[in-house]
């Protein structure tokens, strides 16, 4: 059998690469890598926050990390123990012409306890703190104005305490920990609901918060 040229081989791949995420509505394959956008969001265990992007339409990525603090290249252990300054964190990868940045604010919004300090759910320390890092002076304006009307419409019955703040160096965290809702999808379950973030989140936006 006559082998596989390189050329053959990547086109192949990018095939397979884009059936994989068809599933999911995200379309890399048809998105200009120069016209893509970051948004960083903290909200608490960060494997609980890849989910409710990662199932949107046009957004490209969710990578978990850690970001807002001094230390370079911490690991997962140094950040846990709260002496780092940094925050666990998801990095979104998105198409503009797809997704707005104001949508993703919405659902990052709904997926969070935005009232509690240095807290979220059952995680307690500044590594666990809510936060929105914001890549650019639109970004700001937006995070901004969302968490206003958030404020006014009076929905919340305590004041917004989540930081918005400018996009730092962001870690990538370790591999095990990237899109590990796939990886051990009961042991996710089990820890999403021991530490009550469902039922913290329907106390505050309702069933329908996703």
């Amino acid at each position: 059998m006559q082998s596989l040229s390189r050329g053959m081989l990547m086109t192949i791949l990018c095939a397979l690469f884009a059936l994989a995420h068809a599933e999911t509505g995200n379309m890399p394959q048809t998105a200009d890598p120069k016209k893509l956008a970051k948004a960083t969001f903290a909200g608490g265990c960060f494997w609980c926050m890849e989910p409710p992007f990662d199932e949107l339409k046009g957004v490209i990525s969710t990578t978990s990390g850690y970001t807002g603090g001094q230390t370079p290249d911490p690991t997962y252990k140094e950040v846990s123990a709260g002496n780092t300054g940094h925050t666990e964190a998801v990095e979104i990868v998105f198409d503009p012409a797809q997704i707005s940045y104001a949508e993703l604010l919405k659902v990052f919004w709904r997926n969070i306890d935005p009232m509690t300090p240095n807290r979220q759910f059952c995680d307690t320390g500044s590594q666990y703190r809510s936060g929105i890092f914001y890549h650019n002076d639109e970004q700001k304006h937006l995070a901004e104005a969302s968490k206003q009307e958030l404020e006014q419409s009076g929905r919340l019955p305590q004041p917004i305490v989540t930081e918005i703040v400018p996009a730092s160096a962001f870690y990538v965290a370790e591999e095990y920990h990237q899109d590990y809702y796939q990886k051990n999808p009961l042991r996710y379950k089990f820890y999403r609901y021991s530490c009550g973030r469902d039922q913290v989140l329907e106390q505050i936006w309702g069933k329908s918060q996703g």
